[in-house]
């Protein structure tokens, strides 16, 4: 074990080499959640130095190509059949107003476009104009990305061979919560789809939620789930969820400690500031954590890069 850079005064931790992911368990993960703030931060941005331009992130696109109507019952989404949120099913987006979007993105300075579809997982029928349509945002110059659900056999290596540089597939929050949050599958399904997706040799995006009701602890085992991948995850996003209108425009301080904690297991996670060219009906929120139908329908949620 290797002991970080240690601000003045600040006592040293000794914690595993920041690039040896086996030895980050969930415990390891947890002190750092415990240490000051000041001294987690300072942590966090020492070893980010190390591997970024530290004032530089990747500015990506997300559009959602095939909204709503989604089978699965997750507790923090808008896109669910199961919730009453005003969001309405909608077919796939035909293949030019796709390629529109992608290149509205690149002219205002995305390098990267990423499509996301509600299905608990594609059809092989449902999958070909998706596969058209990487080809074409592909030939455009920029880096592709989808979320399209769990993946069947054969599927990753199609969008593969069509171009997809990244698959975006989160595992939500630890395994001892997800239940919690989801009954509709399994998070070994999650795991399954993770594991197709390396096989075909495309890159990973894979992150979390926090503020769904878990613990700290739990936040630690989510970032120790993801810094166990071999290869880890190269791109990442940590989604926070707000309880309350008055913090809607604020980030909360467990959300920094959540991505500083997930800094020193997870060196090479890659940084980006994401836009949404989604409808905005997308951006609401059913706030139904832990099945609970009191929150206001409108609480925005929003995404911070990782770093």
């Amino acid at each position: 074990m290797t002991p970080l850079d240690t601000p003045p005064g600040a006592a040293p931790v000794a914690h595993p080499d920041p690039v040896d992911s086996a030895l980050w368990s969930v415990d390891r993960v947890a002190e750092l959640f415990e240490l000051p703030f000041s001294d987690l931060i300072h942590r966090a941005q020492s070893i980010h130095r190390e591997h970024f331009d530290p004032n530089a992130v990747q500015l990506s696109t997300l559009l959602s190509i095939k909204t709503g109507g989604c089978p699965e019952d997750c507790a923090y989404c808008p896109q669910s059949v199961r919730y009453q949120t005003g969001v309405q099913a909608q077919d796939l987006m035909p293949f030019d107003v796709v390629v529109s979007a992608a290149r509205a993105a690149k002219e205002a300075g995305a390098t990267r476009f990423c499509m996301g579809a509600a299905w608990r997982g594609p059809k092989d029928k449902e999958l070909e104009p998706v596969l058209d349509m990487v080809r074409a945002v592909k030939g455009l110059g920029l880096e592709t990305c989808a979320t399209l659900g769990m993946l069947r056999e054969g599927q990753a290596e199609k969008l593969k061979h069509a171009g997809l540089d990244y698959y975006n597939h989160n595992l939500d929050t630890a395994p001892e919560f997800y239940g919690d949050i989801i009954t509709t599958r399994e998070y070994d399904d999650r795991l399954d789809t993770l594991g197709k997706v390396r096989s075909a040799g495309i890159n990973v995006c894979c992150g979390g939620i926090v503020g769904m009701g878990e613990s700290r602890r739990e936040r630690a085992g989510l970032i120790a789930q993801l810094a166990s991948f071999d290869p880890q995850p190269s791109r990442s996003q940590s989604t926070i969820s707000f309880r309350s209108r008055a913090r809607r425009c604020t980030v909360p301080i467990r959300s920094i400690r959540s991505s500083s904690s997930a800094r020193s297991p997870w060196p090479a996670l890659r940084c980006r500031a994401r836009t949404c060219a989604c409808p905005p009906a997308v951006s609401r929120c059913p706030k139904r954590f832990k099945r609970c139908a009191s929150w206001p329908a409108r609480i925005r949620s929003s995404t911070v890069t990782s770093c």
